[in-house]
């Protein structure tokens, strides 16, 4: 009963911080924003029936940029997938296809790999000022695990083995490519500048529009609801798409974690 009731107040708490991704403090100021410039409207009486139809010419580009967004975020796990497994491929040729493993090894390509995975969590974490030093260190990873590989010659392993391994690690470099590439190559910067524009002014512009609404409703306060619930959908819209961003810098709960360490303890089976 006590586990039920710690796994409902867990799941509370999560949904909690999802929802303070969403509605932060840019939420507030517009919102404060759109009120107030609609409230000016009523009292100078600058009123226009304007069509809501144009907020979609905001609301589009916000979600054609959430959906590219995504795409590549769905694109990066699955290079990040497809770079674990043939990693795990490498250590298992390593393990299973050679007579003579020893422990040293073993404990040797798994530290290859634990710096490699942890290496590219620092390069894809951090700011992209630094990326040419942190690539550099990625690539010094790639080039021990190449010379691991190429020492399974001397420990017995046939030509056509040894072929398959460094096929293996030709793939590992062509996932790590795909993501460096989704890390620093985003979706357009002019739509997205686009959108963040008439998010700001899109309450000020609209605020005739809530003020008629305001003049000619019976109940004013459920009117002046309307630039909230309107600046409420844009901002959030503009944060979930903020978050989706950049898949790796571990600021939305939607990012991808590269847990060498997890990878390395599953690789002991």
């Amino acid at each position: 009963m006590l586990a039920r009731i710690n796994k409902k107040i867990n799941k509370f708490v999560c949904v909690l911080k999802s929802i303070k991704l969403i509605i932060n403090m840019k939420t507030i100021l517009l919102s404060i924003v759109s009120i107030l410039s609609t409230y000016i409207c009523v009292v100078y009486n600058a009123t226009g029936d304007f069509p809501l139809t144009l907020v979609s010419l905001v609301i589009f580009p916000i979600v054609f940029s959430i959906g590219g967004a995504y795409t590549r975020r769905e694109n990066a796990l699955k290079h990040y997938g497809a770079m674990k497994a043939h990693g795990r491929a490498i250590y298992l040729a390593s393990r299973d296809w050679v007579s003579n493993q020893t422990d040293e090894e073993d404990a040797k390509i798994k530290q290859i790999m634990l710096n490699l995975l942890a290496s590219c969590r620092e390069l894809f974490h951090n700011s992209e000022m630094q990326i040419d030093d942190r690539e550099k260190e990625v690539y010094s990873f790639f080039s021990e695990l190449s010379i691991f590989i190429k020492e399974f010659r001397n420990r017995g392993m046939n030509s056509g083995e040894v072929s398959r391994a460094n096929a293996f690690l030709s793939k590992m470099f062509d996932s790590f490519e795909n993501m460096k590439h989704i890390y620093q190559y985003r979706t357009p910067v002019t739509l997205r500048a686009y959108s963040k524009v008439f998010i700001y002014l899109m309450p000020i512009l609209f605020a005739p529009y809530f003020a008629h609404l305001v003049l000619n409703e019976s109940t004013t306060s459920l009117a002046y609801i309307m630039p909230v619930f309107l600046t409420f959908i844009l901002v959030s819209l503009d944060n979930i798409q903020d978050h989706l961003e950049n898949p790796f810098d571990q600021v939305g709960e939607d990012d991808i974690k590269i847990n060498a360490e997890k990878f390395i303890e599953s690789l002991d089976f």
